[in-house]
């Protein structure tokens, strides 16, 4: 089993290297392994193009039959951008695979691994299965759920301020957490914010980390602003990118003001209200129809409130700056009405803590009822 784990760990890896090309596919690797070597390897580079198990198979310096191969999902077993590897793996004369967890797309959920036995391939599932659960937590909640995996990250200071009583927030965290920052923009489908980010900030939300294409993945950029106060001139409306700019407005927003946002080439939705403002778990939804598969929320701290209060966050990601700033009326990551009792406090389980320099990462996934 050590040696399944390890070579396993060697599939996740290769597997996170798709990072930010493969939506909305999985991030899948693949290792071949003969008497005890790695004799191929492979992992899914791009959507539409060849599966990990066939980049493996495709790499490997000698013949595969006999050999053994590790996979950190299920191979497929239909026919999709491509044919189905689970026969591809039959054909070549493999003798065992083993597979990190089984794939919960119902298109294949447990028929990859049948075709493999009925071959007479032995197949072992479950290896490292946490591990490939969490590389691929945005491909799961999507295919099972067709709603997004949403992330709320952060950046505070020691006393729990995101800018001064002046407004100013350039930068409270360090440049290597900022680079973290794109790391995990690369790998989402879409990046959320509030109105007030756009006028406090004017940010362009965009990625500066490149793919192995040696491009940059930019994820879609949503604003969420109810009456369509966002600029005409703001950066987001104006920028070089492959990806497009979403506003989402309810009926209240001026058309005119509208128009001013189309003839940028953005898109505006128009979605029903919930309190006056945006109706945010209709806004996912309808997000989760257009194909976005995972959405980083990113402020300002009436926005955070909001997804969190209408328990639409996934996951939550905390970077703490040991920076002091003070000030009663210097804003907190999450604002908002706030809760009353600490019994009610919303809570994370399954926490890690990261270091980047003098900076403290905290993460963690949202605590649900029953949890």
């Amino acid at each position: 089993m050590d040696r399944d784990k390890k070579f396993m760990k060697r599939a996740i890896e290769l597997a996170k290297k798709g990072e930010g090309s493969t939506r909305p596919n999985p991030l899948v690797g693949a290792v071949i392994v003969k008497n005890g070597e790695i004799i191929g390897e492979g992992y899914h580079q791009y959507y539409g193009e060849n599966h990990a198990e066939i980049e493996a198979i495709n790499s490997s310096k000698e013949s595969v039959v006999g050999a053994t191969l590790y996979v950190n999902l299920e191979p497929c077993s239909h026919y999709g951008k491509t044919p189905p590897c689970a026969n591809r793996i039959v054909e070549e004369g493999f003798s065992k695979v083993v597979i990190g967890m089984m794939d919960p797309n119902p298109k294949v959920a447990g028929k990859g691994i049948g075709i493999l036995k009925k071959n007479n391939i032995e197949v072992v599932v479950g290896v490292l299965e946490n591990e490939a659960k969490q590389l691929n937590e945005i491909f799961i909640k999507y295919i099972t759920e067709n709603r997004p995996f949403t992330y709320l990250k952060y950046g505070m200071t020691l006393d729990g301020k995101i800018a001064t009583t002046t407004g100013d927030s350039k930068w409270i965290t360090n440049d290597k957490s900022r680079q973290e920052v794109h790391k995990i923009r690369n790998k989402v489908g879409a990046i959320m914010v509030g109105i007030g980010t756009i006028l406090a900030d004017d940010p362009s939300l965009n990625t500066r980390i490149k793919n192995i294409s040696g491009k940059c993945h930019d994820p879609i950029r949503i604003i969420v602003d109810s009456e369509c106060r966002i600029p005409p001139t703001a950066k987001v409306l104006h920028l070089n990118s492959q990806s497009k700019t979403i506003v989402a407005v309810t009926k209240k927003a001026d058309p005119l003001k509208i128009g001013e946002v189309l003839a940028t080439g953005a898109e505006v939705l128009i979605v029903d209200q919930k309190d006056e403002r945006v109706n945010l778990n209709s806004l996912i939804k309808i997000l989760g129809e257009k194909g976005i598969d995972s959405i980083l929320i990113e402020g300002g701290s009436e926005l955070s409130y909001s997804v969190l209060a209408e328990s639409l966050i996934d996951k939550v990601m905390a970077f703490i700056s040991p920076k002091i700033i003070g000030g009663a009326r210097a804003p907190t990551p999450v604002g908002g009405k706030g809760i009353n009792l600490i019994k009610d406090a919303i809570e994370l389980k399954k926490v890690k803590r990261k270091v980047y320099g003098q900076d403290i990462m905290i993460e963690g996934y949202i605590k649900k009822r029953g949890d």
